[in-house]
């Protein structure tokens, strides 16, 4: 173990892609708390999606090295080796979903052959690949690797279970840390402009939704849903990602001309109180922050019945937790007809969130299970 008298612990870690999304905006939320208490450096499997990087604070030292290895390619033992002797220059070794196996199977590889900073393992959902199920390859895979880890840190007890049955994880490894934010930010009201690209139609309620756009996330889905009301409803979508086109293609295929791509935006309690309905149409979702964020700005919830979405909403909310594009039409219908509704349910979720998701436990379970794995159980408090 490092020795960490009179110095920050040096943080190294591997993501798939640094596109802004729920475990990119909880990484940067711990990022900005702890300040100078740590130094952080980035390394990016998509060096084009870091996005995610505008919303660090400028008082935290952070690297995006552009000479580090590569997180993408064949598995193999050189890459492994590679990989393995960048990360001994650091103290903990934080790697996020699969995309970043590589970097724990390195670790796991070298391990009995050099020293190795500890490695805690973060799984916060899958991608389309995965969507009808999980792969038996990457189970064994994962089984495999996360042998020497740390720990494992999930968000939801969906992800839990399966990390102990699929995965084969010990109880001890793993750790469930509910996302959480801080939702006393989400009591004002937000300024009219605060979504830039936003052009609002006179006479509609705005259904709003935050998402990477990747075909995960589905939202060409939304568009078909939304357009089944198109004279009361208004679809804003903030995110960006490589399914642009193809939403947009989809808007004018459903006759849907007023969506607003409103792009990248930071700090969503500056705007996600503009919107009337929240909506989430993902194929695959385990706890997603932006759910979290819009019932701690009072907003009804349409969304499909994706990860832990049924049990995080209010039990009010649950009824417009549906299976399919049909379900959220007639969800988003009923809601635009009644104003009383929906006031109703966004105040649940707002006393839901408060109770429930507020960050300050989100922040100490972090810093100290970080702590533990540094040996030095109060550096990051």
């Amino acid at each position: 173990m490092a020795d960490l008298s009179g110095r920050p612990p040096r943080l190294l870690h591997l993501h798939s892609s640094f596109q802004l999304g729920g475990k990119e905006a909880r990484a940067v939320r711990l990022m900005n708390h702890w300040g100078d208490q740590a130094n952080h450096t980035i390394i990016s499997g998509d060096p084009e999606a870091m996005s995610a990087r505008d919303a660090i604070d400028r008082h935290v030292k952070v690297d995006f090295p552009h000479d580090a290895p590569l997180l993408t390619g064949l598995p193999g033992l050189t890459r492994y080796r590679v990989l393995a002797r960048y990360m001994a220059q650091f103290d903990l070794i934080l790697t996020y979903n699969w995309g970043a196996m590589d970097g724990v199977m390195a670790r796991r590889t070298f391990a009995p052959f050099r020293t190795l900073p500890p490695l805690i393992h973060h799984e916060d959902g899958f991608n389309v690949d995965e969507n009808e199920g999980l792969k038996p390859k990457r189970n064994l895979f994962r089984r495999a690797g996360l042998v020497t880890a740390h720990a494992l840190v999930v968000p939801s007890v969906t992800l839990e279970n399966i990390a102990r049955r699929a995965w084969g994880q010990p109880p001890r490894r793993v750790h469930l840390i509910p996302n959480g934010i801080a939702v006393e930010r989400y009591d004002e009201t937000p300024e009219p402009n605060a979504i830039p690209a936003l052009r609002r139609t006179p006479g509609k309620l705005l259904v709003g939704t935050l998402a990477g756009l990747r075909p995960v996330k589905n939202i060409p889905r939304l568009v078909e849903a939304v357009a089944a009301h198109r004279d009361r409803l208004q679809l804003v979508v903030v995110g960006e990602g490589p399914e642009r086109d193809a939403i947009i293609a989809a808007a004018q295929a459903a006759g849907l001309d007023d969506l607003c791509l409103a792009g990248f935006l930071p700090d969503p309690s500056r705007y996600v109180g503009l919107f009337d309905i929240f909506a989430l149409s993902s194929d695959s979702e385990q706890f997603p922050i932006s759910l979290v964020e819009a019932m701690a700005a009072g907003l009804p919830v349409v969304s499909t019945d994706v990860g832990d979405v049924a049990h995080m909403v209010a039990p009010e909310n649950q009824r417009f937790v549906v299976a399919d594009g049909k379900g959220l039409a007639q969800a988003l219908g009923a809601l635009a007809n009644d104003g009383d509704l929906r006031a109703r349910l966004g105040a649940a979720n707002r006393a839901r969130a408060i109770r429930d998701f507020a960050e300050d436990a989100m922040l100490d379970s972090y810093a100290r299970l970080y702590g533990e794995a540094l040996a030095s159980p109060s550096i990051l408090r």
